[in-house]
């Protein structure tokens, strides 16, 4: 009789990866890191555990939208007060003082939504706007992005 293998805590093994979103579609490369700090990538995923690697992203600050998003997209908070109601455009954000936040939004949109696990692993991904990150001693395996698409033409 076959059982199916439940990964357990100690069993884990948490990897580091390094992404360049350079010239990245921002939602792409979100579905990617998601993946990855999920660690559905792995043969050995269990839904219930943290199996997912630590993200390093560099050049956030460089991601693409496609369309008008730049112009169009708001993300919304709220602050907690009384008319706390805050509204940020993504272009001013990408070209503001903190354009990492952008990607961790998009991410952490895409993790299971407001849990203890899902916690634990956005505490796994390290957003930086630019090409500099402090995370070399753990040595980063980079690896590339898949945000090309292709586009087959219906004329041919």
């Amino acid at each position: 009789m076959k059982m199916t293998a439940s990964l357990k805590v100690a069993e884990a093994k948490h990897e580091w990866v390094l992404l360049d979103a350079a010239d990245a579609t921002l939602g792409r490369l979100s579905t990617q890191i998601a993946t990855l700090l999920r660690g559905k990538h792995k043969p050995t995923f269990t839904p219930h555990t943290d199996n997912g690697a630590h993200v390093v992203v560099i050049n956030a600050a460089k991601v693409r939208l496609t369309g008008h998003k730049r112009q169009n997209e708001v993300f919304r908070y709220y602050t907690g007060h009384i008319g706390g109601l805050r509204e940020v455009n993504v272009g001013k954000e990408l070209d503001g003082k903190h354009p990492e936040r952008v990607l961790e939004r998009a991410v952490q949109r895409m993790l299971p939504k407001e849990s203890p696990l899902a916690r634990v692993q956005l505490s796994k991904l390290h957003v930086y706007g630019g090409a500099e990150h402090p995370h070399a001693a753990q040595q980063p395996v980079a690896t590339a992005v898949a945000s090309a698409r292709t586009v087959k033409s219906s004329k041919q």
